[in-house]
């Protein structure tokens, strides 16, 4: 029997959530760095650069420019709405726009991440578990409980810092910061504010994420990544 959510359902203008973990659970992001590599990608893949200045990017000091012109771009395809990434597994929450246009994105992008990833740490081999996992999503009470569930992921292993200073678009969620190439529209349509205005403000996205009483694993079942 194959592995959850490796079969997959490919259709039009479908919202899907994406998800792998490192083979054998193996951390694939080991330092900040790591991370903003793989956040760098994305930004490559999902906005075009308009001028030089764009295709510069910092990364611990070092500063190096992006490839004028990557093999393919997906701007027009793929519409990013959530991520999270955890030292050995990342979420995405994106829509697509033709049939297939996921599977050439993510390829591309663990592809790619995995040469970079093995050349740094001087490692060969597969870095992901298998195929990468997408669910479809078709019912939008399900896509605001995603949302709140890839926000969610840090809370278990850092309680003692704020959800939006990890590497999440949650900050985005809360506007603490506008990342181009991220789309919060959608799913903050279904909220009054974004951040608490006051304690019992229940109409926020930060109140649903932060303080709705019930488990998301328990509301989403299927449509997550499997815990063991």
């Amino acid at each position: 029997m194959p592995a959850k959510n490796v079969l997959k359902t490919y259709v039009e203008e479908g919202y899907y959530h994406l998800y792998n973990r490192g083979v054998e659970k193996r951390t694939i992001f080991q330092d900040d760095q790591d991370y903003k590599v793989f956040l760098s990608y994305l930004k490559i893949y999902l906005e075009p650069p308009s001028s030089p200045e764009d295709r510069i990017v910092k990364l611990n000091k070092i500063t190096f420019t992006t490839p004028a012109r990557p093999l393919k771009n997906f701007n027009q395809e793929i519409t990013l709405l959530a991520y999270c990434f955890m030292p050995n597994h990342f979420h995405l929450l994106v829509k697509q726009k033709s049939a297939r246009s996921i599977e050439s994105f993510t390829r591309s992008l663990l592809t790619k991440y995995s040469t970079y990833f093995n050349k740094r740490h001087q490692r060969v081999g597969s870095l992901f578990q298998g195929t990468y996992k997408a669910v479809l999503i078709d019912d939008e009470n399900y896509l605001l409980h995603l949302s709140r569930y890839i926000h969610l992921n840090p809370f278990e292993n850092a309680k003692d810092t704020p959800l939006h200073s990890h590497y999440s678009s949650y900050g985005d969620y809360l506007n603490l910061r506008k990342t181009k190439w991220i789309d919060t529209s959608l799913i903050l349509s279904f909220f009054k504010n974004t951040q608490k205005l006051h304690l019992k403000d229940i109409l926020s996205y930060q109140s649903f994420v932060e303080d709705y009483p019930e488990d998301p694993k328990e509301i989403l079942g299927h449509l997550i990544i499997e815990e063991t």
